[in-house]
């Protein structure tokens, strides 16, 4: 609990913490819905979602004849905590090698995402081995060697400029010849809207397939938390080029728009996996969902 409370602090501060001033001991009133509405939208929830969670509360407030605004903050914490599933297992076990496909923009923590996800498998006994498929930028190669040495976890990557696919091919090989059962791939983290990055995902996926042929098992979309609706764009635009499975959420610490998880499960319906609440390794979590809204609360 401690986690999620320190690092949703800002999202909790700024909008969610201030709706316990509007659920005072008074009657509820139309001014009351404004105000909750304009939080909600305002922690990047969305309007369509945040209709949907004032719907849904007006109507458990009518069931069950809650009628002062002192008597909302358990119905509010519950028709949140409804719009989050736990999400599914993630298929990753079950076989010799399974990949992992990550995708997502430049700057949205992408690259730290990969190594915190292969420290955390490791942790729990997995054998990892990650392919540095962002042959774009030499940065992301050299950042990738540099984590993968330090969470002692091999990195197969080209050099800069050769063709990810090449890379990835390499990678499979690799992971199949040294009993690896992980292999996570990094893949460029150019616009979303480029065409050729669709074609190259298409192409790294067929690559891949050659050795695994239901490869790959998962394709796990980063999204940056700082960037709230703007990131819900960016997912739209990668689940029409690539079937994202889930999603890693970043740098919610440094953000005050947590509530676009919430979106993410409304408008996307994909499930979150991690939410990443700080710069250790160990600060990408597990996303639960109950321990996340109550820490979107203030503890009284």
């Amino acid at each position: 609990m401690g986690i999620f409370r320190s690092g949703l602090s800002k999202t909790r501060q700024s909008f969610f913490g201030r709706i316990a001033q509007i659920l005072g001991d008074t009657d509820i009133t139309d001014e009351t819905w404004d105000d909750i509405e304009a939080l909600l939208i305002q922690s990047d929830m969305g309007v369509d979602t945040t209709r949907k969670v004032l719907d849904e509360l007006k109507s458990r407030m009518r069931r069950e004849g809650i009628t002062r605004t002192d008597q909302m903050d358990k119905a509010l914490r519950s028709t949140l905590a409804g719009l989050l599933k736990p999400p599914p297992t993630p298929n990753i076990s079950g076989r010799p090698l399974s990949v992992i496909l990550i995708v997502g923009v430049n700057g949205s923590g992408k690259t730290t995402s990969i190594a915190k996800l292969a420290n955390r498998l490791k942790n729990a006994g997995r054998k990892v081995i990650i392919a540095a498929g962002d042959t774009f930028r030499a940065a992301a190669i050299e950042q990738l060697q540099t984590w993968g040495e330090r969470i002692d976890v091999p990195v197969i990557a080209g050099k800069p400029g050769s063709d990810p696919a090449a890379v990835v091919y390499d990678a499979t090989a690799a992971a199949n010849a040294r009993g690896r059962d992980i292999l996570i791939i990094d893949t460029a983290g150019r616009l979303h809207t480029n065409y050729n990055l669709m074609e190259e995902l298409a192409k790294i996926k067929s690559v891949s397939q050659k050795i695994i042929p239901d490869a790959p098992h998962e394709v796990w979309l980063v999204l940056d938390g700082t960037t709230g609706q703007n990131a819900l764009e960016q997912a739209k635009k990668f689940r029409e080029m690539v079937n994202v499975t889930g999603v890693i959420v970043t740098k919610l610490d440094s953000s005050a728009k947590g509530g676009m998880i919430f979106a993410i499960f409304n408008d996307l319906g994909l499930p979150v996996h991690y939410i990443g609440l700080g710069e250790r390794l160990g600060d990408m979590v597990h996303f639960q969902p109950d321990l996340f809204v109550n820490s979107l609360f203030d503890e009284n």
